[in-house]
């Protein structure tokens, strides 16, 4: 899955979002809107990992 189709099927993928990084909250999710930049942001504040680990987590999820 690419960062378009992310765009395009975020309605669906929110909940998988919340399930996988649950320490995201509602407001950070919200403010994501599918763009894979913005989650890897969120993730790696949240989870206080590096912009690498963080891409590292959305692409291993994104290959699922």
């Amino acid at each position: 899955m690419n960062s378009d189709m992310i765009e395009g099927r975020w309605k669906e993928l929110k909940g998988e979002v919340r399930r996988k990084w649950g320490q995201l909250t509602d407001d950070q999710i919200s403010r994501i809107e599918g763009n894979q930049d913005r989650l890897i942001g969120a993730i790696q504040h949240s989870y206080g990992l590096t912009r690498h680990e963080a891409e590292k987590e959305v692409r291993s999820w994104l290959g699922r």
